[in-house]
């Protein structure tokens, strides 16, 4: 299977089965996806608003504003003005220089046997357009696209 399968196979809502219950038990009991169980290498990619900063990882905004951790606290204040919100990163995301079809090819020849993109993190910004997410998308604010689907 390639790549592309194998996105469409994570992407695919059907895959969900009612058999699972919402436990640790019952989750612990599904057996791995042979795709995944016998791929050597894969990808797991985060991608957001938390990209703009380019300090930390996924979770700066946490650690900025609920741990308040030192080094983002003084990095914050080194590199963006007063009152500068997390909010204020959201139109900096501009994604100028995604090519979903170029990401494919380089992710095909690095040997990769899955890509995961995390397209929605704790903080509910959705790299699609959301009903539930309103203006904390990437098609109502930053790139104005749609990441995930085209």
């Amino acid at each position: 299977m390639n790549l592309v399968g194998v996105l469409i196979l994570i992407c695919l809502p059907s895959l969900v089965s009612s058999q699972y219950k919402p436990t640790w038990e019952s989750l612990d009991a599904r057996p791995l996806p042979s795709w995944y169980d016998e791929a050597k290498f894969g990808i797991f990619m985060h991608w957001g608003v938390y990209s703009v900063p380019s300090y930390g990882s996924e979770w700066f905004w946490y650690r900025w504003k609920g741990n308040k951790l030192p080094d983002y606290v003084e990095f914050m204040k080194q590199n963006y003005p007063p009152n500068f919100g997390y909010a204020d990163f959201a139109p900096m995301f501009k994604a100028e220089f995604f090519d979903p079809v170029a990401w494919a090819d380089l992710l095909t020849k690095s040997g990769a046997r899955y890509f995961v993109l995390t397209s929605k993190h704790h903080e509910g910004w959705t790299n699609w357009r959301s009903n539930v997410s309103w203006n904390w998308n990437s098609v109502d604010n930053g790139p104005h696209r749609d990441l995930v689907g085209k």
